[in-house]
């Protein structure tokens, strides 16, 4: 073949293929490596700093100190929305924000690893705590695990005397 051809060929390559496949592939190797908890713990320190990041870029272009909870239940599924997530809220109350999601961002490079989803347990984690003190994240359905759609809730207070939580805690820093 004739190396001028080489830039035309129909190959499914791109920077964002490119960097999920990329991102497939380091969880992957994370969790066949250390496990998926340990695995799942790396990426939430990803996690968390990249949603320091998040909440300022939002609170500076909302000119505010905090973000109020309606405002965070909104961030949430904006941020998903930019990076073709298909996130929605299903319930909003003082007590938690439950969300739907159609779409990974990470698409079908997700499945499996469930490693990557503690990248949106600690993003949401991260903005509701820092906005409204406290939050507990319970990825209670994930693309990740083969479900059709996620289900996440994020919790806004602490219940006290609860034996048994589901989910991670954050706390405002």
């Amino acid at each position: 073949m004739d190396d001028k051809r080489i830039d035309i060929l129909e190959i499914p390559l791109e920077r964002d293929g490119f960097l999920r496949l990329l991102i497939r592939h380091l969880s992957g190797t994370l969790q066949d490596v250390v496990g998926v908890e340990e695995a799942a713990g790396f990426v939430s320190v990803v996690g968390q700093k990249v949603g320091e990041e998040i909440d300022h870029s939002y609170r500076n272009a909302l000119q505010v100190d905090k973000l109020t909870r309606n405002q965070v239940g909104k961030v949430l599924v904006d941020l998903k929305r930019r990076i073709q997530g298909d996130f929605y809220i299903i319930e909003e109350n003082s007590e938690k924000i439950v969300l739907g999601n159609r779409q990974c961002p990470f698409e079908d490079k997700v499945i499996g690893r469930p490693a990557m989803c503690m990248m949106t347990s600690n993003v949401f984690g991260t903005i509701t705590a820092e906005n409204l003190g406290y939050a507990r994240v319970e990825l209670d359905k994930t693309i990740a695990q083969g479900h059709p759609e996620c289900r996440v809730i994020v919790h806004l207070k602490r219940t006290p005397g609860e034996q048994v939580r589901k989910g991670r805690e954050y706390y405002q820093v």
